[in-house]
């Protein structure tokens, strides 16, 4: 086999399912070798941003690496955001770029896509990247391979691979699959410590709860997280960035924690709770910076990055699987269950079917009125208004670059969700969201893609005028999405009414032929319940925090 063949097999040994690209000079290659050999299956989109959150979306559905293909200089560096949310997010991507070979350095002269030395991209991906390779010499490829694809798995991080134009081809011994250690050891000691610490903080409680984050997903442990949760008779809820964790387990879910900003009795319970356990939760300001109460994370338990710490100390090299698993070995029913509330999500539904303009949190409604008579579908949400909307939406699974908060993610995200499920998703996007990737939608067409496209149109920033409201630059364009959709090869429905807009989405369910562009006309300033609960959160928490 070459060195592509040798390292397309690695990756799909590993559990990855398939490559989202664009080619170019360096990497026209590889791209022959991946489409001659079978061996995944590559989609090709048209800007780099979008590959790097299609192969976001797909590896947080396969639970597995997923993989984003593209070119030296002009196409890596296009890509950095995207692999920047997948870092600080936890999503396993294979970034792989083509380079420049030995003749292209040899010539004495600068390489186009070149930028500061011909390893400034290597050096930019260091700081996104858990682990990085340059594949220069065969004979050293294949523990190079083993060594990166690792690393990916155990840290549940992007990597880098920079294949030389020159390399492509040349003779390689596989990999050895017993060179790839995905496992996390744990340290025994440290181990029992940390789970005996935590039994004993448990049993001395009154008001436990389990907060759970993205890591449960990350490392394929929600079915144990539900079964430790139901053990020990304890409340589960989510952070923001946890939002649809757990939505196809055996466990009752509180809801989601949104600190001040959000439901006040999921607040008490958390804030207030005398045994906090984090499980793979990321203490970012998104999931606990609206806490009316100021949390200790010194006094709380929190399991993550592979640690568990709690009363000053950190117990190093304890996975949290093993956590999760000792833990509920090691922990009886808990005798407090009756103490504690039973809070239930109120979902908003039944939408009131008038003439009457769209608001976000109509759409919510509509969106639970569908699922309730055809089922749950997968969510792909962009970032602003539409994100907090998809807060108000029953609880299934949704991809959203919750903490990274990057616009442009929903439609590539949506890409990345029926390669990986085959599902048909529901997607939530602004019109300034959509200005960035929205046109991707001309790629379903090659691929038998049929999502259905939510477009929240105001004609504006909505999230930038909230904060901003003084800003001029927050305006955009009066475009018509529906006549567009259509354009590019799907279906268009243009809503300014609440009836239209339940009318448009069975039409859009019904229509499966294609993807389908519900172009939703909402008038400035008109926002979601969720996001207006943040907002009043943020000003009042700003407000004491001045007094």
């Amino acid at each position: 086999m070459n060195l592509a063949e040798v390292l397309l097999n690695a990756m799909k040994d590993i559990g990855t399912k398939e490559i989202f690209g664009i080619p170019g000079d360096f990497a026209l290659p590889f791209f022959k070798v991946i489409e001659e050999s079978g061996i995944l299956p590559v989609y090709t989109v048209s800007h780099e941003p979008s590959v790097g959150f299609a192969a976001d979306a797909a590896s947080r559905c396969h639970k597995a690496p997923s993989v984003a293909a593209i070119t030296y200089g002009a196409g890596g560096f296009n890509m950095l955001n995207p692999i920047a949310a997948a870092y600080v997010e936890k999503v396993p991507v294979i970034v792989i770029s083509g380079g420049p070979g030995k003749g292209d350095k040899a010539t004495g002269l600068l390489v186009h896509h070149q930028a500061k030395t011909l390893n400034s991209q290597l050096q930019v991906y260091k700081e996104v990247t858990c682990d990085q390779v340059i594949l220069g010499n065969a004979k050293d490829a294949p523990a190079q391979i083993a060594r990166v694809l690792s690393n990916c798995i155990k840290h549940s991080r992007p990597v880098y691979i920079e294949i030389p134009t020159d390399q492509v081809f040349e003779t390689c011994d596989p990999v050895d699959l017993k060179s790839i250690d995905t496992q996390i050891l744990s340290d025994k000691n440290e181990l029992r410590t940390s789970v005996d610490k935590t039994v004993e903080q448990l049993k001395n409680a009154l008001s436990p709860v389990l907060i759970v984050g993205i890591e449960i997903r990350r490392y394929s442990i929600e079915k144990q997280i539900a079964s430790l949760a139901n053990h020990l008779g304890i409340p589960v809820v989510t952070t923001l960035m946890g939002r649809g964790l757990l939505s196809h387990e055996d466990v009752e879910v509180m809801g989601t924690y949104m600190g001040i900003a959000g439901d006040p009795e999921i607040k008490e319970l958390v804030e207030n709770s005398d045994a906090p356990i984090y499980l793979g939760t990321i203490l970012s300001d998104g999931n606990f910076g609206v806490a009316e109460k100021k949390i200790d994370f010194q006094k709380v338990i929190v399991a993550s990055d592979h640690q568990v710490s709690m009363d000053n100390h950190v117990y190093h090299d304890v996975s949290l699987k093993d956590f999760v698993e000792e833990l509920h070995r090691c922990s009886e029913q808990h005798p407090q269950t009756k103490l504690l509330p039973s809070i239930k999500p109120d979902y908003p539904r039944n939408l009131c079917i008038d003439e009457l303009p769209v608001t976000p949190t109509d759409i919510a409604k509509a969106i639970n009125d569908l699922f309730e008579e055809t089922g749950q579908m997968p969510i792909a949400s962009d970032m602003g208004d539409c994100f907090f909307t998809s807060l108000d939406i029953d609880c299934t699974d949704i991809a959203a670059n919750a903490f990274y908060a990057s616009m442009g993610y929903g439609v590539p995200a949506s890409f990345g969700i029926q390669a990986a499920t085959g599902k048909r998703p529901i997607v939530l996007v602004g019109d300034g969201a959509f200005q960035m990737t929205g046109w991707e939608l001309l790629n379903t067409v090659k691929y038998g893609w049929n999502p259905i496209v939510i477009v929240l149109n105001n004609s504006s920033w909505e999230m930038m005028r909230t904060l901003q409201p003084e800003a001029e630059f927050s305006d955009l364009p009066e475009l018509n999405y529906a006549m567009l959709g259509n354009e590019l090869g799907g279906r268009g429905h243009r809503v300014t009414s609440k009836e239209q807009l339940k009318q448009a989405l069975k039409d859009a369910w019904d229509d499966k032929g294609s993807f389908q562009l519900i172009d939703v006309i909402i008038n400035k300033e008109v926002l979601s319940n969720k996001l207006i609960g943040f907002i009043t959160g943020i000003t009042k928490m700003r407000a004491q925090a001045s007094a």
